[in-house]
């Protein structure tokens, strides 16, 4: 016999919310903009009590191309009059970001699992540099312009989801490793300048640190056809390198989705993204950091047992920088997933 959860699911995504928020730590990762919060599949971080291998292949574009200081949007003109710290403030154009995931999952039995994300990263980016007028750059401003295509830091999360006979509840824990470069390069275009010149910190490929990831989630069942996930994960800079710390980072993301469809899984999801400044001397400790909340509607297509194609839309509906930063208007993420 089975038994429907006599509650609405605005009552438990609710609580679910609020009983997360309570034990999240106040903390999150270093650009509050620059990075995708998205969960793309249940399956895909090993949330199943099922054996094997699985392979994730996943494609994020994030275009970075709105100017924003606290909640609202901020002109470039008005953007290169506020102070930064004492000092003048960077106007940047634009960062396009491309990612290209390569997710590999084994789990060891029903209780046990470990995966492994290989992201591969190509950026653009330009900036007006520090002594424009927020329409053309001026002398001595340190303005370029870079394009980078590498390897970016590698995670390796293990979890344990042993809690209950549903194996619905689980811990992650793992590390990212400094695999990506923090040492690349761009092209000056301010006239004084003619050497090839750093990259901002939080614009490289990898932050030079090793961190630390800790996170919970769970997942359930509202009746036959409608389920539902949370997950919460913290990512802790373990040191600094270089003179530049990465800042603490959380993830909340909750998740609904319909399965009274053969092939055809509707997903809703609302994910959420809290900063800390970047530390250092290498680092910009002002416009970085903040508050994101996206809206994330997407679907995954079975194409059989083994084969499943997904893909979202993120649609910010909270933002809050610090200082000026580059933000998205939306993203996407497409993917194909692979089960032994």
């Amino acid at each position: 016999m089975k038994h429907r959860l006599l509650i609405s699911p605005a009552k438990v995504f609710y609580l679910i919310f609020i009983l997360l928020a309570l034990n999240l730590p106040n903390v999150a990762q270093a650009c509050a903009s620059c990075g995708c919060t998205l969960s793309s599949d249940w399956e895909n971080l090993g949330f199943s009590g099922s054996s094997g291998f699985k392979i994730d292949v996943r494609y994020d574009y994030l275009n970075q191309n709105q100017l924003r200081s606290g909640t609202g949007t901020i002109s470039s003109v008005a953007a290169s009059q506020i102070s930064n710290n004492g000092n003048p403030q960077e106007v940047e154009k634009y960062t396009r970001n491309n990612y290209l995931t390569v997710g590999i999952d084994y789990g060891f039995d029903p209780d046990w699992g470990i995966n492994v994300q290989i992201p591969y990263i190509d950026r653009s980016h330009s900036t007006l540099g520090t002594a424009s007028d927020g329409i053309t750059p001026g002398p001595g401003g340190g303005q370029y312009d870079s394009s980078t295509s590498n390897i970016g830091d590698v995670k390796v999360i293990g979890r344990y989801q042993g809690f209950t006979p549903n194996h619905n509840l689980g811990i992650l824990f793992g590390l990212k490793l400094p695999s990506g470069s923090h040492t690349e390069t761009g092209n000056s275009t301010d006239p004084g300048v003619t050497d090839p010149v750093a990259i901002d910190r939080g614009l490289q490929p990898g932050t030079g640190t090793t961190d630390v990831i800790l996170g919970a989630y769970y997942l359930g069942m509202l009746n036959r056809d409608w389920g539902y996930f949370s997950q919460a994960v913290i990512q802790k800079a373990l040191n600094s390198r270089d003179q530049y710390k990465p800042g603490d980072g959380a993830n909340l993301n909750l998740g609904l989705r319909f399965m009274g469809w053969e092939r055809v899984t509707p997903q809703l999801q609302v994910n959420a993204r809290f900063v800390e400044h970047d530390r250092g001397a290498n680092a910009d400790t002002v416009s970085t950091g903040g508050t994101l909340v996206y809206l994330s509607p997407g679907a995954t297509v079975r194409i059989n047992n083994q084969w499943k194609l997904y893909g979202f839309v993120q649609l910010p509906v909270y933002q809050d920088v610090n200082g000026v930063q580059l933000a998205p208007r939306w993203t996407a993420s497409a993917g194909v997933n692979f089960s032994f």
